[in-house]
């Protein structure tokens, strides 16, 4: 069992279940998924640069991503429908809960002039959250050396929560930096 799951069975559900009056242990909300996105529009002249987007979102979450594609056609953008733009990843269980360890000890505090998470923005109103990473040298999987680019990614934390204001006390139980 990882460390944060253990946490959260242990210290995070009793807590919230007091914070929040809940009559039932099924109503605490919990952590479903984690999902890591990273949007490669260069990908369109390159697949090569989508391919190292993959390696690294491998790297990162110890699971192969799935390639996301093109939902219409944007001339603009050079882009054809069906051609593949980006890579996902969904983390559940175990491997969610060891992400975010790594996410909040190691990754965080490694990004430059970092003060925390923005806690005002980045949530939907379904209790998710959704938070940007500009650059994804932070992990420390990832060898700073065979980077060929800096890309960002966009990490989405899917709860059971029904409000922002409980998901915001789960994200903050397990040591989200939040500012405000």
């Amino acid at each position: 069992m990882a460390r944060l799951q253990a946490y959260y069975l242990a210290t995070v559900k009793a807590k919230l279940q007091e914070e929040f009056a809940y009559a039932n242990v099924m109503e605490v909300p919990k952590l479903e998924k984690i999902v890591i996105n990273m949007g490669v529009g260069e990908a369109a002249g390159d697949q090569k640069k989508l391919d190292a987007a993959v390696a690294d979102l491998t790297l990162i979450s110890g699971q192969k991503p799935v390639r996301t594609r093109a939902k219409k056609a944007i001339a603009g953008f050079k882009i054809r429908e069906g051609q593949a733009i980006g890579c996902k990843v969904t983390l559940r269980k175990a491997r969610m809960y060891e992400f975010l360890d790594r996410l909040v000890t190691i990754a965080l505090p490694r990004v430059r002039d970092f003060r925390g998470i923005p806690g005002n923005r980045g949530f939907d109103g379904r209790g998710n959250y959704a938070l940007g990473m500009k650059e994804q040298i932070v992990f420390p999987e990832i060898n700073y050396d065979k980077v060929d680019q800096v890309r960002g990614m966009d990490i989405v934390f899917v709860t059971t929560a029904k409000t922002d204001k409980e998901a915001k006390a789960l994200l903050k139980a397990f040591d989200l930096p939040f500012v405000n």
